[in-house]
């Protein structure tokens, strides 16, 4: 059988013949089993990930270039993501691509190229994330002072988590949930973002699990791979997005991870961050007892300067159940003052209005006066004949019309009643009715002045329903009968 390396035909001058695909069979088969399992080292140069999930990259230095690729289930397990510029160790093996007629490498793992490489990938990272305001101090916030529920991502087998529960319940006790995590390797850097973005997912209030106030994300110490998770920007951006206030305690004091440049506070070891996260109870017990004593302390001397300062109060003004007795005292000597200054007031006024006021006497003569001087005015004749004129009269005009007549007929019957309405009102039997009394003597002459009385004068007092004869100036008085003297003309009117 003709191998696939060997001529197709002798050639002139004994040079073997070879189609092209011969020859890059050949050289395919030559480097694949002359590097079959290589390590090269390198800065990565143009990464480029392709749709199909393919990584495509060149491994470069100083002398030359050599092509790169990784295929998508490879890609997908790195430790590392490749970055521009990046130095690394790649392992896996060479091969050509007679496509192209060049040889590339296959990478199965990819891993920094020693401590000096992660250090200037670490500090180029960081300037970008700081550059980003990742870091800014306006973003952190504080952490809170006493936390119900404290979140803890760690792994759930190593000495951390023990050490942070031991110095949280000898502090002071509170619920605390542990979610469980890789810290280093292959795929530890996506389930620390997971738990700090689970966390933060949980609903405030109404949830199975209750929602942390604080998170510790916490990891021992180990060398710079070790921690590398820590410094991944998935895991960074995931701490400095949280809403929940954030402890980071990865390593000894003397390790920096970025996750320190993003979280709300760092702790140099995780159980310095369990001190932080809670106070000692016991001190808060002493505290609370001190503040109370102080505060019961500055109530009593409070006091005893307000009584003090009451009773230095008290000597200056005196006795007060002194003062009131006093003050009574005087209320009652300005009470009888004002009620013998309103007694003469009173009685001033009393004076006034006796001399303003009329008497009874003056009142009948003064109507008696004006209705005698109204009925001269008036020049009527008796009210019986001014009567019977006034019906004659109206009985001629009710020949010629009925309805004056009648129109004529009220208004002079409403002309009667008025002057009847006004002899009435001014008729002394209406003073007598209010009280008054009309004094006569033995002419029937009324008695209007005092002086005109004389002592043992018999006189008739005329009231409302009827007459009394007296004496004036003696000591009783003789009845008299009540019939009425008959009246006078002038009477009659009324």
């Amino acid at each position: 059988m003709q191998d696939a390396a060997s001529p197709t035909s002798p050639t002139p001058g004994n040079l073997p013949q070879f189609t092209v695909g011969e020859v890059s069979l050949a050289v395919k088969r030559t480097v694949e089993s002359a590097f079959e399992r290589v390590r090269v080292r390198g800065e990565i140069s143009r990464p480029t990930r392709a749709g199909s999930g393919h990584l495509y990259l060149s491994l470069k230095d100083d002398q030359a270039v050599l092509e790169a690729v990784c295929w998508r289930g490879q890609a997908q397990r790195l430790s590392i993501q490749p970055e521009e510029g990046m130095e690394v160790i790649a392992t896996g093996k060479l091969t050509t691509y007679p496509g192209r007629s060049k040889y590339q490498m296959v990478i199965e793992q990819m891993e920094l190229a020693g401590e000096g490489a992660l250090l200037k990938l670490l500090e180029d990272r960081r300037k970008r994330l700081t550059a980003e305001g990742l870091f800014e101090a306006e973003r952190k916030r504080p952490i809170p002072f006493l936390p119900s529920v404290i979140g803890v991502v760690t792994s759930p087998t190593g000495a951390v988590i023990r050490d942070i529960l031991h110095r949280l319940a000898d502090r002071f006790p509170v619920h605390v949930i542990v979610w469980p995590v890789l810290v280093q390797g292959e795929g530890a850097k996506e389930q620390i973002a997971n738990a700090i973005a689970g966390f933060n997912a949980l609903p405030a209030t109404g949830g199975k699990i209750a929602r942390p106030d604080l998170l510790i994300v916490a990891r021992g110490g180990g060398s710079l791979e070790d921690l590398w998770a820590f410094n991944e920007e998935i895991v960074v951006r995931a701490a400095a997005a949280s809403d929940i206030p954030l402890i980071s305690a990865v390593g000894h004091e003397t390790d920096t991870t970025l996750i320190d440049f993003a979280s709300d506070r760092r702790a140099p070891t995780p159980t310095a961050a369990a001190e932080m996260a809670v106070p000692v109870r016991a001190d808060l017990v002493a505290r609370l007892a001190e503040n109370a004593a102080r505060i019961a302390h500055a109530m009593a001397r409070r006091l005893t300067d307000g009584t003090t300062r009451l009773t230095g109060l008290a000597r200056g003004l005196g006795d007060p159940a002194a003062r009131i007795e006093q003050a009574q005292q005087r209320l009652d000597y300005a009470g009888q003052t004002a009620g013998a200054s309103l007694k003469r007031t009173l009685e001033r006024l009393a004076d006034r209005v006796e001399r303003r006021l009329p008497t009874p006497f003056e009142i009948l003569a003064r109507t008696e006066g004006r209705l005698n001087a109204a009925l001269r005015g008036l020049r009527i004749a008796p009210v019986e004949q001014r009567m019977q004129q006034s019906v004659r009269e109206f009985a001629r005009l009710a020949k010629a019309s009925d309805t004056a007549v009648d129109r004529f007929l009220k208004v002079e019957d409403d002309r009667l009643k008025a002057l009847e309405r006004v002899l009435e009102a001014n008729s002394f039997v209406r003073v007598l009715d209010r009280g008054f009394v009309l004094v006569r003597d033995a002419d029937g002459t009324p008695v209007t002045s005092a002086d005109d009385a004389r002592d043992g004068q018999p006189v008739t007092l005329r009231f409302r329903d009827g007459e009394r004869s007296a004496v004036v100036g003696a000591g009783g008085t003789r009845p008299r009968s009540k019939t009425p003297a008959p009246p006078s003309t002038q009477e009659t009117l009324f």
